[in-house]
């Protein structure tokens, strides 16, 4: 695959410690580029922290060399907040990602989301309530997300795979780390049929720091959080009060009284957490969202093209778009090269037009045309 120009830059800056992604959004604002940011931290007048001085005078060559031959694997990307498919609900917000790394369809980013967290010890009926609201989210078309964890998050992202729906794990290592490592083939498949999401760069180990982190951008990515049994004190809990501060919407189920695992629910219920007790009331509530997102989509590919292709986005575009899908499935390098227009801009496209009724996305990464 083609990898961008500057990726040696963009990988040096997230590489740098003690460089947050607040600090690396500002300087890139200020400076305009990673390799304008780069070039002025090299300056004998920038202050920097010893490390972040250390490393800016003497980057590890070798472990950039790793991380770029990691990325030009099949599936495998960095997507950067200067690209117009860069999920817009993450261009903004505190601690938003200034980059992802990505393992599997990336256009899963720009659909529709709704997070479904909960307990890594989840009950029986926890895991079965888990299981069929994911089902139902994904056959109305919503991405379901979530972290990977044992528990609920296994069971939201098995059954929305099961039931031919997208799913994203947003994980707190590197994306080309599973843990638990005992979720490995619950990963593959992931990679393969949704996608495996990451803040952290390649080899960066799970810990305890990260995931505060990474359900801050779970719950960024998501138009929704949804809490299926939670402690009082959990990660689950964790990830709604970051979704109350990005002003994402917060559902939570009920439980028995005398269920500890309910106390976490009750407790965002009573914070002003929406009670549902059917995946219906999700779908409603998310609905209008959804359609505000593909709006500003739509707005950001019109305004930002991406460089060196041309953005589908009129009505023209649009039918050359679904000419040369045809009638039978394609995949996207397929229609990159029938249309000559980047992978970016052709996949931000179909997303909307997913979101119309008007294509739907099939196993492995291909499209169809719907009626």
């Amino acid at each position: 695959m083609d990898l961008r120009p500057d990726l040696d830059d963009w990988l040096s800056l997230l590489r740098t410690p003690t460089l947050g992604a607040v600090t690396l959004r500002a300087l890139l604002a200020r400076h305009g580029s990673a390799a304008a940011v780069c070039a002025a931290l090299q300056r004998p007048g920038c202050i920097l922290t010893a490390p972040a001085r250390a490393w800016v005078e003497a980057p590890d060559r070798a472990r950039l060399a790793a991380d770029r031959l990691w990325l030009q694997q099949p599936g495998h990307r960095l997507l950067c907040c200067d690209e117009a498919d860069f999920p817009p609900q993450l261009q903004s917000g505190a601690g938003a990602p200034i980059a992802l790394f990505v393992v599997g369809d990336a256009a899963l980013l720009l659909r529709p989301q709704v997070a479904v967290v909960g307990a890594r010890a989840a009950t029986p009926a926890g895991l079965a309530l888990a299981s069929r609201f994911a089902a139902a989210l994904a056959a109305a078309g919503l991405t379901v997300a979530s972290g990977l964890a044992e528990g609920v998050d296994a069971a939201a992202h098995r059954a929305a795979l099961e039931h031919d729906g997208g799913t994203l794990a947003v994980v707190g290592t590197g994306a080309d780390r599973v843990y638990p490592f005992h979720h490995r083939e619950l990963a593959a498949a992931i990679a393969a049929r949704g996608a495996m999401v990451s803040p952290f760069v390649p080899a960066s180990p799970p810990l305890a720091a990260h995931f505060p982190q990474r359900n801050r951008v779970l719950a960024g990515l998501a138009l929704g959080v949804l809490v299926i049994e939670a402690g009082v004190r959990s990660g689950a809990r964790i990830t709604a009060r970051a979704a109350v501060e990005l002003d994402r919407e917060v559902f939570a189920l009920p439980g028995a009284i005398g269920n500890p695992l309910a106390r976490g629910c009750h407790a965002l219920i009573r914070e002003g957490a929406m009670l549902v007790e059917d995946p219906v009331e999700v779908i409603a509530a998310l609905t209008p969202a959804a359609r505000a997102l593909g709006a500003e989509l739509r707005s950001r590919l019109a305004a930002e093209p991406v460089s060196g292709a041309p953005v589908v986005a009129d009505g023209a575009s649009v039918t050359a778009l679904l000419e040369a899908l045809g009638h039978l499935p394609a995949a996207l390098d397929e229609l990159c090269a029938r249309t000559g227009a980047g992978s970016a801009a052709l996949a931000a496209e179909l997303a909307l037009l997913e979101l119309d009724g008007r294509v739907a996305r099939l196993a492995g990464g291909r499209w169809q045309r719907v009626g």
